[in-house]
């Protein structure tokens, strides 16, 4: 059990090692350490206990990391909720979660409170004793619970035991050629997958971890300047921000290793943009419920094929599933199912949500991720999108992700995003929803996808947007799209 509390081992061995960077300065892997035993305590004084959800509603802070790895020595669940959340939606995850303590982060009081009258600021965490060092809880308890970045209804509460944090720690950092001197800065939400994505291997290994409260291209620019990562990870959103802003050209990352893209295919321009730049670039694949890291390849690999997401990590098997229950061949397209250490417990308080999630084959339980994926000769696997998100006109599949690639094709396009919409001649057809970073005229959009598909295959609609509505992981929403049809052009 005590694999739980290896940030307790660092600790004591590599006591003076940097480990995060906030704001502007450092904490020790020992101060990390001190931090995460002080909430511990403080906690214990409130009378949580084993079990306990402990909610945290802040941009990025340290605070994440002190709850999280205070969870081994008093056995609570962490329960980070999503600051961009309406406080309607807001109201309706603490009510499903309940959490017995609610902590909040600066500018962050008023809708705490509105939770819960007896929210308290994070920085009380540090004005606890300091817990004993008795670890609580072993790899099959829960350590995490991540609401999914559902799209419709009540995002769903995945339970993350301390198995598949501990499991995806090793994995990353042995799949990725992670090591001790590797650094990053975290940019994404923690909220969600930030804490396992990167975060926890590179702790793991005792790497370092330059922590941003929120995204802002001009300030990632300067802390790539001031602290010289040599691993980017950003969703594809962030990424494409990057490039407009102002002195991308001369930023130097010749410090950087690689770059990897999570939550989102990224589309070739900006790959191409960062490997101008000598930035070799890789595709993530990954979901809350599993892993969160689920494939890898080597980056010459990855370079040759780089719609890819690489094989399977370590420990973490691999099946498509077509409509009829039989395994897809290659080249065919059908739903990816994941077994494996770095599987979720379930859903919190949803036992019908995971009737429909898992599978067991008398062998193996196996997670339907609800992703279309296919892989080729070589074994390399390529997703193909949402299962819910393919559509089908005239009798003939579509799958959006290989529409929205094309148009990123096109140098004017910025934004892509393509959804089924219903047609009375072909049942369905695609309405392509774009933002533009130059003008373009749509039609002359329509004969550049005209060379690029078949004719089933090009959008009978192009709208154009500003900007494209995003989750708070930065994906686009995609029901958000089909709403906004609905109300445009009175089409259910």
């Amino acid at each position: 059990m005590l694999e739980a509390n290896w940030l307790g081992r660092l600790a004591r061995y590599h006591p003076e090692r940097r480990a995060v960077w906030f704001r502007d300065g450092w904490l020790t892997y020992a101060e990390l350490y001190r931090r995460a035993r002080k909430a511990a305590g403080f906690l214990q004084a409130l009378g949580v206990g084993k079990g306990d959800r402990v909610g945290l509603l802040s941009w990025n802070h340290p605070a994440y990391l002190d709850l999280l790895f205070a969870g081994p020595l008093l056995g609570h669940i962490l329960t980070p909720f999503n600051h961009r959340l309406s406080l309607t939606e807001l109201k309706a995850l603490h009510a499903y979660s309940e959490p017995k303590v609610l902590l909040y982060g600066e500018g962050f009081a008023e809708a705490a409170k509105a939770l819960d009258p007896e929210a308290l600021p994070l920085e009380a965490l540090l004005e606890g004793e300091e817990a004993p060092e008795e670890v609580r809880v072993g790899l099959e308890d829960p350590a995490l619970l991540l609401f999914t970045g559902g799209t419709t209804g009540l995002p769903k509460g995945a339970l993350i035991p301390y198995r598949q944090l501990l499991l995806n720690a090793v994995n990353t950092a042995f799949a990725w050629g992670l090591s001790r001197e590797d650094r990053y800065i975290l940019a994404t939400p923690m909220f969600h997958a930030a804490l396992n994505a990167l975060a926890t291997p590179l702790l793991y290994l005792g790497g370092e971890v330059v922590l941003m409260e929120r995204f802002r291209p001009e300030e990632y620019l300067a802390l790539l300047e001031a602290h010289r990562p040599t691993v980017l990870f950003l969703v594809p959103t962030m990424y494409q921000m990057l490039l407009e802003t102002p002195g991308f050209g001369e930023a130097d990352l010749s410090s950087v290793r690689f770059a990897i893209s999570g939550g989102a295919p990224c589309p070739a321009p900006v790959r191409e943009a960062f490997r101008a730049k000598g930035v070799r670039f890789k595709q993530g694949y990954g979901l809350t419920e599993c892993g969160v890291n689920c494939f890898t390849f080597e980056v010459e690999e990855a370079e040759a094929h780089p719609e890819s997401v690489g094989r399977p990590m370590p420990h973490l098997w691999a099946r498509l599933v077509r409509e009829d229950g039989r395994e897809a061949g290659v080249g065919e397209a059908g739903e990816l199912w994941l077994s494996g250490s770095v599987v979720m417990l379930g859903y919190f308080r949803r036992p019908e949500e995971n009737e429909k999630v898992f599978a067991f084959d008398g062998e193996r339980l196996w997670l339907r991720t609800g992703d279309l994926a296919y892989r080729d000769e070589g074994g390399r696997y390529y997703i193909a999108g949402r299962r819910k998100e393919m559509f089908i006109s005239g009798g003939e599949n579509v799958y959006p992700v290989e529409v929205e690639r094309a148009l990123y094709d096109h140098p004017a396009v910025r934004e892509a995003a393509v959804v089924g919409v219903p047609d009375p001649k072909w049942g369905e057809v695609g309405a392509a929803f774009v933002a533009l970073r130059t003008p373009l005229d749509l039609e002359a959009l329509r004969t550049f996808l005209k060379g690029k598909l078949a004719g089933y295959k090009v959008p009978k609609y192009l709208i154009l947007l500003e900007e494209l509505p995003k989750t708070g992981p930065g994906k686009v929403q995609k029901e958000a799209l089909k709403r906004l049809w609905e109300e445009r052009y009175g089409q259910a």
